[in-house]
């Protein structure tokens, strides 16, 4: 099996060329192969399907193989893919997910891709939408919840997947994978969640550290960053048009009020292609 890995500021997956639909049990494909020590290792694999509606299809499969609806750094890798694959010559592309179709665009120059804008659709504050359960509120917009003897104030957001965003004062007090590991699995997500944690710089920067879910503390998270702005926008923290720091870059997210929509733009980098025989890797 050929693949491409790609990583969007250290968040990276394994993309697969599945457009004649043969790839069966992708959730153990994805388990074994993002493994770091037996496997080529990611955050988990991506595949590229046909789709009836927009240019192509992609589905994300995290390293513990559950399904994701939606990655904006995996997204932008499988726009990236498919242009220095030359399975297209858009620079505008339509790529169906699992939570609707997105709309990427290619900044390309001399030839070279030096960024990729993601519109991420239309963001959802309603618990029902996200889903949380939080009293009999609507929404859980900067709330109290108390996790292991500690007090934090969360704001839950749809971006296509679920979200906790939690501002702090000093990230570097925060044990990103105990409490994220916590919060992601607590009763009051249903569908469990992926947790950020954000320290604000100004009004336009903040510096961000993740827990996905059905990954672990990630580098990078590109809804993560997309929902921690919009968090930060609502409780009048941080401007529209803001930049989100993280170990490996800065993803820029706009947040149009009125619209209810975002929009990521950010780089994406090939690490390397190869191949790999999965009949000695997945055990029956």
């Amino acid at each position: 099996m050929k693949f491409t890995k790609i990583h969007g500021l250290g968040n990276d997956y394994i993309y697969i060329d599945d457009l004649k639909g043969k790839i069966n049990e992708p959730n153990q494909l994805s388990k074994v192969l993002s493994d770091r020590h037996l496997g080529i290792g990611a955050d988990g694999i991506i595949l590229l399907l046909k789709s009836e509606s927009a240019d192509f299809k992609m589905r994300i499969f995290n390293a513990d193989g559950s399904e994701a609806e939606m990655c904006g750094n995996g997204i932008r890798g499988l726009a990236k893919y498919i242009y220095e694959h030359h399975l297209s010559k858009k620079t505008k592309l339509l790529i169906e997910t699992n939570c609707g179709i997105k709309e990427i665009n290619l900044n390309v120059k001399n030839n070279k891709i030096s960024d990729i804008t993601v519109d991420m659709g239309k963001y959802s504050l309603l618990n029902n939408d996200i889903p949380v359960v939080y009293e009999s509120d609507i929404n859980c917009i900067n709330k109290e919840i108390v996790i292991d003897n500690n007090i934090f104030y969360i704001t839950a957001i749809s971006v296509g997947n679920p979200h906790c965003v939690i501002f702090v004062d000093d990230l570097n007090k925060i044990n990103v994978s105990y409490l994220g590991n916590l919060i992601e699995n607590n009763p009051m997500f249903p569908h469990k969640t992926n947790v950020e944690f954000v320290q604000i710089i100004d009004k336009n920067n903040i510096i961000m550290k993740v827990w996905e879910r059905g990954s672990g503390e990630t580098l990078s998270c590109g809804t993560g960053a997309t929902a921690s702005v919009i968090a930060g926008v609502i409780t009048k923290r941080l401007n529209n048009d803001c930049n989100v720091h993280m170990l490996h870059g800065i993803l820029n997210i706009y947040v149009d009020t009125k619209e209810n929509k975002a929009y990521l733009t950010g780089p994406s980098e090939k690490v390397f292609d190869g191949s790999i025989n999965t009949k000695k890797l997945i055990k029956k």
